[in-house]
C-alpha cells in the first residue's frame, strides 16, 4: 500500500518534465530568429546597375530640359515684353525693331507661331502637357489676354508673318502698291472667317491637322516644305508686294478667331467728336479698320498709327479746334 503514493508523485513529476519540455520548444520555435536572404546573383546584380544608371541619366536629362524650358521663357517672355513696351510709347522705330526681333526670333529661330493647329488641338483637348511646352502656354496666353485687353495687337506686332508683311510694305516702293476698292475690301475681310470656318470642319470631320500647310504660310520659317507649298508661297508674297498684308487682311484663319475674340476688347482706341466729320485717320489707316467715327475692332491690329495721328496736336482736327476756340476766346 506504502508504494501508491509513491507511483502518483512519481507519476506527477513526469508529467511537469513534459509539460516543460513542451513549453520551452513552443517558446524556441517563436523566437526563431528569421532566415537570411540569400546572395545576389551577377544577373541581379547587374539589372540593380542598370537601374541606377537609368535613373542618373533622367535625372541629368530633366537638369538639361529645365535649363532649356527657362531660357525660351526668358527669350519668349523678352521678345513680348519689348513689343508691349513699343506699343504703349506709340514709337515707329520700336515697332519695327519689334517687328525684327519677331521675324529672328519667333520666326526663323523657334518658328514659333500661333496656328490654326492650336485651334484644332482646342477642340479635340489635345494640347501639349505643360511640363513640355511652357513657352507655348506663355505665347497663347499672352496672345489671349492680349487681344482681350486691346485687341489684335498679337497679329500687328508679334506674329512673325505679319512682321514681315508689314516690313515689306516698308521697303518696297509704294508706286507698285494696288489698294482694292472700298466695296470689294469690304467684302474681302470676310474670307478670312470662311478660311477658319472650312478649315475646322475639315478637322472635325476627318481629323487631318496637315491641311494646315495648304492655308497658312507659317510653315515657311521651318524651311520645310513640297513643291506645291513653295509654289503657293512664292505666289502670296508676290502678291502681297501689291496688295499690303494680303493673307493678314483677307486669309488668316487665325486672324479671323482672333477677331472674333476682339469683340471682347477692354482698352478701345479713343476717338473724338470731330471724327464723324473727319476722315484722316480712315485714309491713314492701312487695314481698313476705320469707318467714320466707328473703328472695327475685328479689323484692327492696333498698328497706333491713327493713335498717333490723333495725339498730334498740330495735325489732328480735335486739337486745332480746340486751340482756335481758345484763341479765340483769349482775343478781348
Amino acid at each position: 500500500m506504502t508504494q501508491t503514493p509513491l507511483r502518483r508523485v512519481l507519476a506527477l513529476c513526469a508529467m511537469l518534465c513534459v509539460c516543460l519540455v513542451g513549453g520551452a520548444a513552443v517558446l524556441g520555435a517563436g523566437t526563431a530568429q528569421p532566415k537570411s536572404p540569400p546572395p545576389l546573383s551577377l544577373d541581379d546584380l547587374a539589372a540593380l546597375d542598370a537601374l541606377i544608371e537609368e535613373d542618373e541619366i533622367i535625372d541629368d536629362a530633366v537638369a538639361e530640359f529645365d535649363a532649356g524650358a527657362v531660357t525660351d521663357v526668358a527669350l519668349l517672355a523678352a521678345v513680348l515684353g519689348f513689343a508691349l513696351f513699343s506699343f504703349k510709347k506709340r514709337s515707329e522705330s520700336l515697332k519695327v525693331v519689334s517687328w525684327l526681333l519677331s521675324i529672328g526670333y519667333l520666326g526663323f529661330y523657334k518658328a514659333s507661331l500661333v496656328s490654326v493647329v492650336d485651334i484644332f488641338g482646342a477642340l479635340r483637348a489635345s494640347l501639349p502637357a505643360f511640363q513640355d511646352g511652357q513657352a507655348y502656354y506663355l505665347l497663347i496666353a499672352f496672345t489671349l489676354a492680349s487681344t482681350v485687353l486691346w485687341g489684335r495687337l498679337y497679329c500687328g506686332r508679334i506674329c512673325a508673318f505679319g512682321a514681315l508683311t508689314q516690313l515689306m510694305d516698308r521697303i518696297i516702293p509704294s508706286r507698285f502698291r494696288i489698294d482694292p476698292p472700298r466695296w470689294l475690301d469690304k467684302r474681302l475681310v470676310y474670307l478670312k472667317y470662311v478660311m477658319l470656318g472650312t478649315a475646322v470642319l475639315y478637322f472635325l470631320a476627318s481629323g487631318d491637322t496637315l491641311v494646315y500647310r495648304y492655308i497658312e504660310p507659317f510653315w515657311m520659317f521651318t524651311r520645310n516644305g513640297n513643291a506645291i507649298m513653295w509654289t503657293l508661297l512664292t505666289v502670296l508674297l508676290l502678291a502681297t508686294v501689291f496688295v499690303r498684308n494680303l493673307y493678314c487682311r483677307y486669309l488668316c484663319s487665325v486672324g479671323a478667331g482672333l477677331g472674333l475674340l476682339s469683340n471682347l476688347t477692354v482698352f478701345k482706341i479713343k476717338r473724338w467728336g470731330e471724327c464723324s466729320t473727319c476722315k484722316l485717320c480712315e485714309k491713314t489707316c492701312e487695314w481698313g479698320a476705320i469707318e467714320g467715327p466707328k473703328i472695327l475692332v475685328s479689323e484692327c491690329v492696333r498698328c497706333d498709327d491713327c493713335e498717333r495721328l490723333s495725339a498730334d496736336e498740330d495735325t489732328c482736327p480735335h486739337w486745332l479746334i480746340q486751340k482756335f476756340v481758345r484763341r479765340r476766346t483769349a482775343t478781348p
